[in-house]
């Protein structure tokens, strides 16, 4: 499919604004071209939003909230599957689109849209079990309870890497509970963003309620401060590096705001002495390659037991070089390029100071001569003193690691400060159950014998220390929507006082 046939399909322009409020506004900031990486050649120019646009997009959204909140969740419900299915009709194309703009290669494009899809259905579900509890008072004709009820405004920063699933994540989840939706997404992708929410706007016009989902296009200098100023907006769900967080958290705390922060991961997965080596190979090779190394749950360390650490090595190697690499949309290729030439730069950098560091470049490690952003996937054998893998680097780069024990393991694994995603390769119920443990891995996912990414939307997705501890999708991430209400009635003619206080 060529960037004109998908321009056509999903009404895109050589010219966007990246302004929407109930429809499309024109936008006072600057003016961006977006690279399609894959050739470095310009995709299209948008306009991103002033402050001043933002601004007012934001009371629009808090307008628009009156009314919607009003909406029966099951009705919210409704208006979200006939997003999904608007959705699947465009799923090809919108996929496309993905692989255009940020490079990857059209099966996880297409499945990025297939995430949305997904969460559009959870979430129509969830709009009739937005559940409070009933608690047994303590004083007789009492009864207590919990409300939940719509919280307003929400702000969804998302990053360049899943440019539409992860404001779905949040988009629809936060639609039935009540709540309208302001989207920034990052500048580097924002044709995805404009083109998903015209599909939108097709299923809500009409509606009453077109201005449930807003868009701003900016930077984070100016957009992105200014939402996480805004008192306007009570919670903020911000996809990003730990360094936008360590900005973006404090801004909001200081106006007693909420956050949802998904931020860097450093992954790793542990291959025992007994593990299935064919099974780790295969599922090493796509979470440390897929998406070109630029998942925030990509696996960056692998930790392999000395007796099987020449065997994983070889095997891993054989299947690296085997990996075709090259334009995102064409059939069979399983590696497209980094998003930028600031990508590549970093990566070489990294790699630089890993030998440094003692670091053994296995196989890759460079750049591919031709156009675009694209790079070599690359295995590199580090020693456990290698402080280069403290850092995450977003590129397909993968340290490797040699233990001698299970605990050792664990320590290598704990021993960063970002906690999203980890897995264990092994045969033993006790290896296994001792890495699950409340003294093992100390990661928001957890997984044995399958990868580090891929996460499905049922689960609560997210991690702990400095990946921000917030979770999204699936479980009772629906909570961090609402607001919790506790509710007592007294139904007598009597008016007893908790803890048996007498008074009077």
């Amino acid at each position: 499919m060529t960037r004109d046939e998908v321009f056509t399909a999903l009404d895109l322009e050589d010219s966007h604004s990246g302004v929407f409020s109930g429809g499309w506004l024109e936008a006072h900031g600057a003016e961006v071209e977006v690279p399609n990486p894959t050739i470095g050649e310009t995709l299209a120019t948008v306009t991103m939003a002033s402050v001043e646009d933002y601004d007012l997009v934001a009371k629009a959204s808090v307008e628009a909230f009156r009314s919607w909140c009003t909406v029966p969740a099951p009705k919210r419900g409704e208006y979200v599957r006939r997003i999904g299915n608007a959705l699947r009709e465009n799923i090809d194309v919108l996929g496309a689109l993905v692989s255009l703009e940020v490079g990857k290669i059209l099966p996880e494009g297409v499945g990025e849209v297939q995430e949305m899809v997904d969460i559009c259905d959870f979430a129509v579900g969830l709009s009739r079990q937005l559940y409070g509890v009933t608690m047994a008072s303590e004083r007789p004709s009492h009864r207590m309870y919990e409300h939940w009820h719509p919280l307003g405004p929400v702000g969804v920063i998302t990053a360049f890497n899943f440019p539409v699933a992860v404001w779905s994540w949040n988009a629809a989840i936060a639609a039935v509970c009540g709540d309208t939706v302001v989207w920034k997404p990052s500048e580097r992708t924002p044709l995805t963003a404009i083109a998903v929410t015209k599909i939108v706007q097709r299923v809500m016009e009409g509606s009453g309620h077109e201005g449930v989902f807003s868009l701003v296009v900016g930077d984070g200098a100016g957009v992105g401060s200014a939402m996480s100023r805004d008192a306007k907006i009570p919670l903020i769900s911000a996809t990003g590096s730990c360094a936008m967080g360590r900005v973006l958290g404090p801004a909001v705390a200081q106006r007693m705001g909420r956050t949802i922060l998904e931020l860097g991961g450093n992954n790793a997965v542990t291959v025992l002495d007994d593990a299935d080596i064919e099974l780790a190979v295969r599922a090493v090779l796509f979470a440390a390659v897929g998406t070109a190394g630029q998942r925030c749950t990509t696996l960056r360390r692998l930790l392999v037991h000395r007796a099987v650490a020449d065997k994983m090595v070889s095997r891993l190697t054989d299947a690296y070089r085997q990996v075709r690499i090259g334009d995102p949309l064409e059939k069979g290729v399983l590696m497209g390029p980094v998003v930028s030439e600031r990508a590549v730069t970093q990566m070489m950098q990294a790699l630089e100071i890993a030998r440094e560091q003692g670091g053994r470049v296995v196989t890759g490690g460079g750049r591919i001569d031709r156009p675009g952003y694209f790079v070599e996937p690359t295995i590199v054998i580090v020693p456990k003193t290698a402080t280069i893998t403290q850092e995450e680097t977003f590129a397909p780069i993968l340290w490797v690691i040699e233990f001698d024990t299970l605990d050792e393991a664990i320590a290598i694994n704990n021993g960063v400060t970002q906690g999203l995603s980890s897995a264990i390769f092994t045969q033993s119920l006790k290896s296994a159950e001792r890495f699950l443990s409340a003294t093992g891995s100390d990661t928001g996912i957890a997984n044995v014998n399958i990868g580090t990414s891929g996460a499905e939307i049922g689960g609560a997705f997210g991690g702990e220390k400095e990946t921000g501890g917030g979770r999204e999708a699936g479980s009772d991430a629906w909570k961090a929507y609402m607001r919790r209400q506790t509710t007592t009635i007294n139904w007598g003619d009597d008016l007893p006082l908790a803890q048996g206080i007498e008074f009077g």
